[in-house]
């Protein structure tokens, strides 16, 4: 998964950045990132931030990626200081700095067409947290297909040895239990689809023999 911002020039989001997630992509279950110490250590940020700037900064980032789209945060210095806990007047003075709270924040467009702020850095470990996601769900998904297609293989072999290590039976049957929304696979069930897979293999003969 590559995260790419592309420009947009709709409504009042003008020449932005199109930011490339949504707020359907949560990371509810991440309660960890992963930190480049030693890229932070020699950063700019850190060395000629002041203590205080370089605390609120790293609040924004971790904040942010409780905001909604994740790893964004609001166009708005009120709401910014609010979400810090600071006066509101200090913190604008703060993002005046070089080296300030919203260091190397910047504007872009969601989905939605609402203008918010994102951090490169930010983005860049989300999409990589984000494939990762994808990459076990798939995973995941695909272990769950073949021990399923194993459980039906077993219940097969008691009324078809032959059939149950037919791959192309045993998949037509999987699919077929499956839109008919079978939950739990019991021997009527199966038989029922047995019954389909006859069917289906008599309709194939059938036409066959009229080609």
């Amino acid at each position: 998964m590559t995260a790419v911002l592309q420009v947009v020039s709709e409504g009042g989001a003008g020449d932005l950045p199109e930011y490339p997630f949504g707020v359907e992509d949560r990371l509810d279950s991440h309660f960890f990132v992963p930190w480049e110490r030693r890229r932070w250590l020699n950063s700019g940020m850190r060395l000629r931030g002041t203590a205080e700037c370089r605390a609120l900064y790293l609040d924004l980032i971790w904040i942010s990626y409780d905001q909604s789209p994740v790893g964004t945060l609001p166009d708005d210095t009120a709401m910014l200081a609010k979400l810090l806990m600071v006066d509101h007047e200090h913190f604008c003075g703060l993002i005046r700095h070089d080296f300030g709270p919203l260091h190397n924040w910047n504007r872009c467009a969601t989905k939605d067409g609402e203008v918010r702020l994102y951090h490169p850095m930010v983005l860049r470990t989300l999409t990589e947290a984000l494939a990762r996601r994808e990459d076990h769900r798939a995973k995941s998904e695909a272990a769950s297909m073949q021990k399923r297609l194993q459980r039906l293989r077993i219940m097969l072999a008691n009324y078809n040895k032959e059939l149950a290590e037919n791959d192309a039976a045993v998949s037509w049957i999987d699919e077929w239990l499956q839109r008919q929304g079978v939950a739990k696979r019991t021997a009527s069930q199966v038989e029922r689809a047995l019954g389909a897979w006859s069917n289906h293999m008599f309709d194939l003969g059938q036409k066959g023999r009229h080609s």
